[in-house]
């Protein structure tokens, strides 16, 4: 006889099957075998010892601070503790209950019914503006084509074609100049028909400059305001192109003057579901999300919603993390652009693990490589 503790990151389904587990087994097993960590902020004392003893009765659990029990205090934060089957066990239970359970029962149903993405997909980034923070991803005329037929061949699934910088502080352009800088690459795609290889995406939310990339073969747009220009949402809906729905707090010039949140998730959460309403309203059909890494955020922030990705899964949405050498690194170990590869990769791969499921770097082979032997461990 021989015993091996397997890690719990493996591929449960794969390893039930494996056994010969019958099918109604494999799906009973799998739902044990996730753990579910859910954060309840503000919650009435009342609905917190009902949400206790319900979770208790059927095997899962709520640490709920001291006091909650003598009601002692009137809201407390609590941390739910669940199997999937638990989740929803527990889900139905507090449809019939007061103090607010009713609606956080929806809440619970919705984590639960969440499904994590099968594919992962690279973005490479490519820059036309001599401006932007990571001088290698800067490039013009040809040596632009070069550079894309290289991130093509090395693993890339999408090109993100950018002509504005929106780094903090940067200043923004005209449309007229930003659509000067990426015409030539665009026009040399188009006549080379690279859209036929990868995706196109363009990082503007300038309409003229969107209209002439979606005109030739670009699919994407790549929007760091959120679809907050109307005429960006129209071109979206009557090009067919995917939207990427960014968060950002204020602009590029001011985002990082004092950002705060009292809760970056919920607040990101609201934003998405707003602007998501908003696509659709136009026929958007495809829209990614993007928490904004960087983009008026403190290092916690920053930390937070890497680490915290799967709480955007339910939202049904392809996520989207760009953390790419930015400057949030050097804040854990001090290092200039050219030496936050290490960090990137360690950052993007902690995402896809919590559910992202595009990463949008500088460094398309070393993630391409990264990314295989994630899976291959994972299986």
């Amino acid at each position: 006889m021989f015993v091996e503790k397997l890690s719990n990151t493996i591929d449960l389904r794969r390893e039930l099957k494996a056994l010969g587990v019958d099918g109604g087994g494999v799906e009973i097993l799998e739902d044990k075998g996730q753990i579910h960590l859910i954060r309840i902020r503000d919650l009435h004392v009342g609905a917190a010892n009902i949400l206790k003893q319900d979770a208790l009765s059927i095997g899962a659990d709520l640490a709920v601070p001291k006091g909650t029990v003598t009601a002692s205090i009137p809201r407390v934060d609590a941390l739910l503790i669940a199997t999937e089957r638990q989740l929803q066990q527990l889900a139905k239970k507090e449809k019939a209950q007061p103090f607010g359970l009713k609606q956080l029962s929806s809440e619970l149903e919705s984590f639960g019914h969440a499904k994590f993405p099968a594919a992962i997909s690279i973005m490479g980034i490519v820059n036309a503006n001599d401006d932007s923070f990571y001088h290698a991803s800067r490039f013009q005329g040809n040596t632009a084509i070069e550079r894309i037929e290289t991130m093509i061949a090395d693993g890339a699934d999408i090109i993100d074609l950018g002509g504005v910088s929106s780094r903090p502080g940067s200043l923004a352009v005209s449309a007229d100049e930003e659509l000067s800088r990426v015409r030539p690459i665009i026009d040399a795609l188009y006549h080379e028909r690279l859209y036929e290889k990868a995706v196109f995406s363009l990082d503007s939310y300038e309409p003229k400059v969107i209209h002439y990339a979606l005109e030739r073969g670009f699919g994407i747009v790549n929007d760091i305001t959120g679809l907050a220009n109307d005429e960006v949402a129209q071109l979206c809906g009557r090009y067919g192109a995917t939207a990427v729905i960014m968060h950002m707090k204020g602009n590029p010039q001011n985002m990082q003057e004092n950002p705060s949140y009292s809760s970056v998730l919920n607040e990101v959460e609201q934003f998405f579901r707003e602007r998501i309403e908003k696509g659709e309203k136009y026929g958007i059909k495809e829209i990614i999300l993007d928490c904004g890494i960087g983009f008026g955020k403190r290092l916690e922030d920053n930390l937070s919603l890497i680490t915290h990705q799967s709480h955007f899964v339910r939202l049904g949405k392809k996520l989207l993390v760009g953390a790419s050498r930015k400057s949030f690194i050097n804040a854990i170990d001090p290092s200039s652009s050219d030496e936050r590869l290490a960090g990137t990769l360690a950052i993007h791969l902690k995402a896809i693990e919590e559910g992202a499921s595009i990463v949008r770097v500088h460094d398309v082979k070393e993630h391409s490589q990264a990314i295989k032997l994630w899976q291959a461990l994972r299986g």
